[in-house]
């Protein structure tokens, strides 16, 4: 149907419009809060395409979206997910992937259906420049997560990372946003570390792997603030001291489903004492995990180190249900290669990340962070 036989019709009757939406949510043989993910971001996909086609330019004029979701929940009465909020998000789902999924050699194919008509069906996979893996974690990821994407990042790779890690790491939508203002898809890379040589159940070791970060920001400490003249004079223990007294926004920086268990944790073997930097447990891995502060560039002793404290963690104080304990070395900077080459030589789990201090970001990073006011309000 043209454009000229659509201004025919009186625009401030949606009933075509109603009906259209109505029959594409019927014919998919179940109600919508009971659709498959898959099959329920195809029918988005498919409205928003719909909306789109017809509200742009003003054809539809100002409230159509509002009214026409009025309709929808008089005649389907108990329908959820279609207000005109939602409408609205469901235009954009479309408008923003359908560059990347309608791909030159599907093109024909597409602008075969007609735009007076709702196809539920446009979601192939295969049948656009996304890979098929990235496409099944599309089609898994719930669709409040997508539009908290679609509306915090603009470039379509690293929503697809976004898409990754929040199934990855089952994030909620609201810590995704978070992670979105923190641009942390950018923070993400793969830590050295030993865990697929030294977590036997290889679940474990991938879940171990997409635990933890190669590099974490301590952004909430200043350096000003706590008298030092040069970031070199920051030892350990001041870090550490800004860590616990900071150590929700830590945890935040650190991950989720990790519990602080304590600071200067009091070990003992043999009648020799030590005192790891940072004890937290994690549930999701189900284990205790510590964590050592080191300034400088990082040292091959410091994973000696680390062992002795994973030996006497695992001996004194594991419980028989929880899994062996992980150590983590962050350091102020690693050669990742050379980590790499010596840790395989230790039988307990560990991994070396560094950190950085905001006042040693590029003007341009750190004016994305979070403010002050934004961090109370998670908290």
């Amino acid at each position: 149907m043209t454009k000229d036989k659509l201004i025919k019709r009186n625009p401030t009757d949606y009933t075509v419009a109603v009906t259209m939406i109505k029959e594409a949510i019927l014919r998919s043989q179940y109600q919508a809060a009971r659709l498959v993910n898959g099959e329920m971001l195809s029918l988005y996909y498919g409205i928003g395409r719909y909306i789109s086609a017809n509200s742009r330019d003003g054809f539809w004029g100002t409230g159509a979206i509002k009214t026409i979701s009025e309709r929808l929940r008089r005649e389907l009465p108990g329908l959820k997910g279609f207000s005109e909020t939602n409408l609205k998000n469901m235009r954009i789902f479309y408008e923003e992937w359908s560059p990347v999924f309608e791909q030159k050699e599907i093109e024909r194919t597409i602008l075969s259906v007609p735009t007076d008509k709702i196809e539920t069906k446009l979601l192939l996979p295969g049948k656009s420049s996304v890979s098929t893996d990235d496409f099944e974690c599309f089609l898994s990821l719930d669709f409040t997560h997508h539009i908290t994407i679609l509306n915090g990042e603009k470039n379509a790779s690293k929503r697809i990372k976004y898409i990754r890690l929040s199934l990855e790491n089952r994030w909620s939508a609201r810590y995704l946003q978070q992670q979105i203002k923190d641009n942390a898809v950018d923070k993400y890379g793969v830590m050295p570390s030993n865990f697929s040589t030294t977590i036997r159940d290889s679940g474990d070791a991938i879940k171990a792997l997409n635990m933890f970060k190669d590099t974490y920001l301590l952004d909430f400490i200043n350096v000003e603030e706590i008298g030092v003249r040069d970031i070199e004079d920051v030892d350990e223990r001041v870090v550490e001291k800004e860590i616990v007294h900071n150590i929700k926004k830590f945890i935040m920086t650190f991950g989720h489903d990790f519990a602080f268990v304590g600071n200067q944790y009091h070990l003992e073997a043999f009648k020799h004492e030590f005192f790891p930097d940072l004890l937290f447990f994690n549930r999701e891995l189900n284990c205790l995990v510590v964590v050592e502060l080191k300034t400088g560039d990082f040292k091959s002793s410091y994973l000696a180190q680390l062992m002795t404290y994973l030996r006497i963690l695992d001996d004194k104080l594991k419980k028989p249900h929880e899994n062996p304990s992980i150590g983590i070395v962050l350091c102020k900077t690693a050669d990742k290669d050379f980590v790499e080459y010596v840790i395989q030589d230790y039988a307990k789990p560990m991994g070396v990340a560094t950190y950085r201090f905001s006042e040693e970001m590029p003007e341009k990073l750190r004016k994305a962070l979070p403010d002050v006011d934004e961090l109370r309000k998670l908290l």
